[in-house]
């Protein structure tokens, strides 16, 4: 008789069985995990035990991209707690929605607002961007159900109007493109009445970045518009 649970929602031929027999973790996982387990949990290891007794407090949530080169754990130097992030394609933040709908950056920014009580939310953006150049080139969809045309359809309109000279240098239009994405975001973020009603108040500072993967450099949206953050 298998040992597989009556409710498993594995069906008989997913390999479930051998899932359980086999490393459940890629190799290059196990190894890194090692590497944590005699390098950095001894290291930091008071700064877990108080996380776990006493709760995360962070004062920063992050909304950042998917994409793997550009992680906010390492871009801004960060430890365990100092962070609250959510991470989906393209670094997007929805409309405000407040239907019966499953909305998963929603449910992470009222998390973070209403329980935690963050003081502070970045938007991340990033160079070479899949998900905002996704919104913008005539690809096929991957699948019939096309779920990434559907999560950045919202992008399409963001350069109805850019400068003739920068739409024609495709480095120039991609950067404006993914930066136009972190303002639009930020937009978004304001439709939140828990959100903006806190920003106005001055107990919340919503900010927005951009992170060149290629050269290391970080850019601020500011009052003046994008300029570098200075390294030292």
């Amino acid at each position: 008789m298998s040992s597989r649970r009556a409710s498993s929602p594995w069906p008989e031929d997913s390999g479930y069985d051998a899932l359980m027999t086999d490393p459940a973790l890629p190799a290059d996982l196990v190894a890194s995990f090692r590497r944590f387990r005699s390098d950095r949990y001894p290291a930091e290891r008071e700064r877990y035990e108080r996380l776990a007794n006493e709760g995360q407090r962070p004062s920063t949530m992050v909304v950042a991209c998917s994409d793997s080169r550009s992680g906010p754990e390492t871009v801004f130097d960060a430890r365990p707690g100092e962070l609250f992030i959510v991470r989906n394609v393209a670094a997007l933040v929805p409309v405000y929605a407040p239907d019966t709908g499953s909305h998963g950056a929603s449910a992470a920014l009222e998390f973070a607002v209403l329980a935690l009580g963050i003081s502070s939310i970045v938007v991340m953006g990033h160079g070479r961007c899949g998900g905002v150049a996704a919104a913008f080139n005539d690809a096929a969809p991957l699948t019939a159900t096309d779920f990434i045309g559907t999560w950045v359809a919202g992008l399409r309109d963001l350069g109805a109007d850019m400068d003739p000279a920068v739409r024609a240098d495709p480095e120039r239009r991609r950067r404006e493109l993914e930066r136009r994405t972190v303002e639009q975001s930020l937009m978004n973020l304001r439709t939140f009445p828990w959100i903006r009603s806190r920003e106005a108040a001055g107990g919340l500072v919503l900010s927005g970045c951009w992170f060149d993967i290629a050269l290391g450099e970080l850019w601020a949206l500011g009052p003046s518009g994008w300029a570098a953050v200075p390294e030292a």
